[in-house]
């Protein structure tokens, strides 16, 4: 067991790495039962951890209720603390391992883009390194990976916490689509005061909450409010298309629809942006081997893939356009017959 002395907090018994890990792994999880079953271990022993923890250190770190799990401000301070001790022991530990063999846990953060290639990707990449356990999470929520405990997310956005390396993946573009019914009945806008009058169907800013503000091409931004909010990017194309209104998403997303005529752009040169999509993972002096084998082989492999429309859709897409195509051809055949133009 390492034992790890805070001198500065004048206590009288060493603090254990097993202390520490329990108190992170009970934050980043905000559960003491999903944090025993992560560690593997009894919750009455997750318990006893942080009780003994907050007995040494002299101050209530979490307040816990049967319902809630919430930091105080002194636990706050010592999470930022505690995450620095353990990412520097895991860090010792790997320097002394057996040279640079890819090996150990590797979690990672995507958004669900239902990308078949990346899922082959993924899978490839676990049989290749059999010794790396590998821990994949598809969602849209916008993951801090210091406290949720991750070592790399996919992340579609320019800005970048402080402490995280970015290696760009792809790049996209970001347009406003509607369909041709919807402009029909509400009229096309012609800047983007005329916003203001239409239905917005609107994403979720960094996964958490409905946006408030659109981009445009000059740099700025303009505010929004839309009766429709989802944080399934197929789900608003899908809502564009039934003519519920103007929709913001990545170009990859629409372009099927947009080929077909189900959608058209809107304000194509005044609202929008160009977009990438990134491999981040937190800066440090050592990188993991594993962290390092993913980002490498991720890299490598996504220029012309990660962002193609995946077989699932493309195929559902020529479906469509194909039922479209006969049903306009029979539409004509019918009108021939009956001697109408």
């Amino acid at each position: 067991m390492v034992m790890i002395r805070y001198d500065s907090i004048h206590m009288s018994d060493p603090l254990e790495t097993a202390e520490l890990l329990a108190f992170a792994k009970t934050v980043d999880a905000k559960s003491l039962s999903r944090a025993a079953i992560e560690l593997g271990i009894p919750r009455a022993t997750i318990g006893r951890r942080l009780a003994r923890l907050e007995e040494r250190l002299g101050v209530r770190l979490l307040r816990r209720t049967t319902r809630s799990l919430t930091l105080t401000d002194a636990g706050n301070a010592f999470y930022r603390q505690a995450r620095l001790v353990l990412d520097a022991v895991d860090q010792a530990e790997a320097s002394v391992s057996r040279g640079d063999a890819v090996r150990g846990p590797l979690r990672i953060s995507m958004p669900p883009l239902g990308s078949s290639a990346l899922q082959a990707m993924l899978v490839e990449f676990a049989q290749r390194h059999p010794d790396v356990k590998l821990s994949v999470h598809a969602s849209s929520e916008y993951v801090d990976l210091h406290r949720a405990g991750f070592d790399v997310a996919l992340r579609a956005s320019t800005q970048l916490e402080p402490g995280l390396i970015a290696r760009t993946l792809a790049r996209s573009e970001l347009l406003a689509v509607a369909s041709k019914g919807y402009l029909a009945e509400h009229g096309v806008p012609k800047g983007v005061r005329d916003l203001r009058r239409h239905r917005l169907l609107l994403g979720y800013a960094r996964g958490e909450l409905p946006q408030t503000h659109w981009p445009l091409r000059s740099g700025g931004k303009v505010h929004v409010e839309g009766p429709f909010a989802s944080n399934d990017i197929t789900l608003l194309r899908e809502a564009a298309v039934a003519g519920l209104g103007i929709a913001v998403l990545p170009m990859q997303v629409v372009e099927g629809a947009l080929e077909d005529g189900r959608l058209v752009a809107v304000l194509r040169g005044t609202l929008g942006t160009d977009s990438r999509l990134s491999v981040v993972y937190p800066e440090r002096e050592f990188v993991p081997p594993q962290v390092r084998a993913f980002v490498d082989a991720i890299v490598a492999w996504a220029p012309g893939r990660l962002l193609a429309q995946s077989p699932a859709v493309r195929d559902s897409d020529q479906e469509r356009a194909g039922r479209n195509r006969k049903k306009h051809l029979s539409t004509r055949s019918t009108r021939a017959k009956t001697g109408r133009a």
